[in-house]
């Protein structure tokens, strides 16, 4: 077992700022070269604290704070605009970054692009479901129109 430090939050491994043990492939191999962890040393110890903060900030706190941001997300009709062939197929694939910002100008709260869970690649037009993870507790499900420009 290999130990890490994450730098971003990692679905069923941990937060930003968690030290964990993971199988060495996986650290050398996924996670430190993408950016989501670092190797843990003595020094990196100071780093912690510095990541957590950051995550305190950008985090939602509490329970109650998730549940109102899931109400103002779900009452928000998302429509993202993009380039199309004849056969209604994408150029490219929407990414989560694309995604955080057709809510926030569709008048949404404004979400970190981390957050954004995609099921699978959006290739196509159409309707699909998105889910942004709040908080551990809250997950809210939305529906994304893609349309093409």
């Amino acid at each position: 077992m290999s130990k890490i430090i994450l730098t971003n939050e990692v679905s069923g491994l941990g937060a930003a700022g968690d030290i964990v043990d993971v199988k060495p492939g996986y650290a050398r191999n996924y996670l430190i070269p993408r950016g989501f962890a670092i190797a843990w040393t003595k020094g990196g110890e100071k780093d912690v604290e510095q990541i957590r903060r950051a995550r305190r900030i950008r985090e939602i706190h509490s329970l109650e704070d998730a549940n109102t941001v899931k109400a103002q997300l779900q009452a928000v009709k998302v429509t993202l605009s993009t380039r199309a062939g004849d056969t209604g197929r994408l150029f490219g694939s929407i990414t989560p970054a694309d995604i955080a910002a057709a809510i926030k100008n569709a008048g949404g709260p404004q979400v970190d692009k981390r957050r954004v869970e995609v099921a699978s690649p959006i290739k196509t037009l159409g309707a699909h479901k998105i889910s942004v993870r709040l908080h551990p507790e809250v997950e809210a499900v939305l529906d994304l129109e893609v349309v093409a420009a």
